[in-house]
């Protein structure tokens, strides 16, 4: 009898607070026909993970399981190498050094890593190292936003210093657009080293106050409202948010501008995965995106990973050491 391959994985099989997760060992999943297996060296937490622990908000249950979680291993983000490829997988070979994201079942806080060969799966560019590979989750849900400017446009990103932030402020660049990034005094340098055209210090300066108007305004941080915001806007301007907002107001007015059809008010699901990571991979290659970094921490130190996320001070991308 063949001896089944383990490895190591972060499980959780109930909701709750980052003492829920355990270190296992289990064992290693096989590809199926058009799958590859990849060997994971790095992953991150971030506020996908900390939210899905936790079934935040709680309608989320839907997607993520009712009383128990659907899915044992969180991780969006993964950056590794292909160990084994699928009997008709040809677009890879074993060795290829890959990062991508896994939107749909997670799974990257453990060693090994299922998913299609023609998912959100993409060769790094150069000799990135892997730790610093780990940036498609951020900057997919970035996307969803900053897809909607054309060159030339102005917007402005409120919390241009997490995960989101920083890729926005990026992605709006590479879009040709006018950006206006709003910080705190410790992040006062970053968006400018980023490429923002101007920085505002929310702390010393009312941004809401600066006497321009903006095709685009993106909460990148949930910590600020449409109202508050609603005077930067041009007239056919867009509020767009990663959260609910106040009392969930976000999710009322995304609804009554949507039925309005203006679409004032917007929160943003990402799409195509695939076609966003190859070409994520293409703007690392031309030196026009690069991950923010903030902590790296081992994997048996993931559930430290978790709290300090949910601190909801950090810079950039927080990484996980996994091989």
């Amino acid at each position: 009898m063949t001896a089944v391959e383990t490895m190591k994985a972060v499980v959780f099989e109930r909701y709750g607070s980052p003492d829920v997760l355990s270190l296992q060992t289990i064992p290693r999943p096989l590809p199926s026909r058009r799958e590859v297996r990849v060997k994971v060296h790095a992953s991150t937490v971030n506020r996908t993970d900390t939210a899905t622990l936790r079934a935040h908000p709680f309608f989320a249950r839907a997607m993520t399981g009712l009383v128990r979680p659907k899915m044992s291993i969180l991780g969006m983000d993964f950056a590794g190498e292909i160990d084994l490829l699928g009997d008709s997988v040809s677009a890879f070979d074993v060795g290829d050094r890959v990062f991508g994201i896994s939107p749909d079942m997670f799974g990257a806080h453990a060693e090994f890593l299922c998913l299609p060969a023609d998912g959100a799966i993409a060769r790094i560019p150069g000799n990135l190292p892997y730790h610093q590979a780990v940036v498609g989750e951020g900057a997919w849900y970035a996307n969803g936003t900053t897809r909607l400017l054309s060159a030339g446009q102005r917007c402005l990103i409120y919390g241009a210093s997490g995960a989101i932030g920083t890729a926005a402020v990026q992605l709006a660049k590479a879009r040709g657009a006018h950006v206006v990034a709003v910080v705190g005094t410790r992040h006062i340098d970053l968006p400018g080293s980023l490429g923002a055209d101007r920085v505002v210090n929310y702390e010393t300066e009312d941004f809401t106050a600066l006497g321009e108007t903006f095709d685009l305004v993106f909460d990148a941080v949930g910590k600020t409202s449409f109202l508050k915001c609603r005077p930067l806007l041009t007239e056919n301007g867009i509020f767009s948010t990663t959260d609910l907002g106040p009392g969930w107001s976000n999710i009322f007015l995304g609804m009554f501008y949507g039925a309005t059809g203006s679409g004032r008010v917007r929160i943003p699901f990402p799409k195509d995965a695939p076609g966003f990571i190859q070409q994520l991979a293409d703007l690392m290659s031309q030196g026009r995106f690069q991950g923010v970094f903030d902590r790296r921490y081992s994997l048996d130190e993931i559930a430290e990973a978790f709290r300090y996320v949910e601190r909801g001070q950090k810079t950039g991308i927080v990484a996980v050491d996994v091989c």
